[in-house]
């Protein structure tokens, strides 16, 4: 308990400092925010666009659900690179020797490193999911409290994909390529309606890449309730980020110096 309460006091220094950070050039972080923002409101029209051609639902999901998983997959995709922005860089951490920087503090050496960095236009992202349920969700306190919930396991989940994919580098060599194709996928699998998809792609869904987890069940529960379902959606998402966490380490005994200390202040 008193590790876990260690951890989650590292999660917020880091945030103070990195917000503090982003606030001295304040110009450059509300444009990057706004930008992805506006990027991503792009997508709305065409969504909009096709429900109106079809006047019905595409893979058993309305207009109202897809911008629900979209809403989902922005806020928890920003939340995970506002707190969790070097998990893009660990493989390259890795093969440039950098690692050696985070072994030598005295923290958890994968939160440490996971949060050593911000994105600023990830800002956007949060936003921009809050943004989509006010205009198609309202005061729906249902869809709106299973919101709350997954982008919060949406973003830990996302981490998770994203640090045992680029784990893979203390096996095989750079996996940058792996660690990048991942978080492709992830976002794909989220935005679409699970109807559409089948067979094997499911399989995948549920358990490697695990984006039933992170936007369709929350979905369907904010449709309708169960406590059963909620209770196994928050332990396979632990189950899944502890076993990343675990894999981590197991590789990291496979790491060999690359003799290169930085002092970080």
């Amino acid at each position: 308990m008193k590790s876990l309460k260690n951890i989650f006091r590292l999660i917020g220094l880091y945030f103070k400092v990195n917000l503090a950070s982003a606030m001295e050039y304040r110009g450059s972080f509300l444009l990057q925010a706004f930008g992805m923002a506006l990027s991503n409101g792009s997508f709305v029209f065409f969504w909009w666009i096709a429900f109106q051609q079809i006047d019905g639902t595409i893979g058993g999901y309305d207009f109202r659900d897809v911008m629900f998983i979209w809403a989902v997959t922005s806020s928890a995709y920003g939340v995970s690179n506002i707190l969790f922005a070097n998990m893009n860089a660990i493989t390259r951490l890795i093969v440039s020797g950098e690692l050696d920087t985070f072994l030598v503090q005295p923290k958890d050496t994968l939160i440490n490193l996971l949060c050593a960095r911000t994105t600023l236009s990830a800002w956007g992202d949060l936003a921009y999911g809050f943004i989509l349920m006010i205009f198609t969700h309202g005061s729906d306190a249902g869809a709106w409290g299973m919101f709350l919930i997954a982008i919060v396991i949406g973003g830990l989940l996302m981490t998770a994909v994203c640090v045992s994919a680029h784990t893979l580098t203390f096996y095989f060599g750079d996996a940058s390529l792996v660690g990048g194709m991942a978080m492709e996928f992830m976002i794909n699998f989220c935005i679409y309606p699970e109807g559409i998809y089948r067979g094997f792609v499911r399989v995948i869904m549920l358990s490697v890449i695990p984006t039933s987890f992170i936007v369709h069940i929350p979905l369907k529960l904010a449709r309708n309730f169960h406590p059963g379902w909620m209770a196994a959606l928050v332990a396979v998402s632990a189950l899944y980020c502890c076993l990343a966490y675990r894999f981590f380490y197991k590789g990291l005994r496979r790491y060999e110096s690359g003799n290169l200390l930085i002092t970080r202040l």
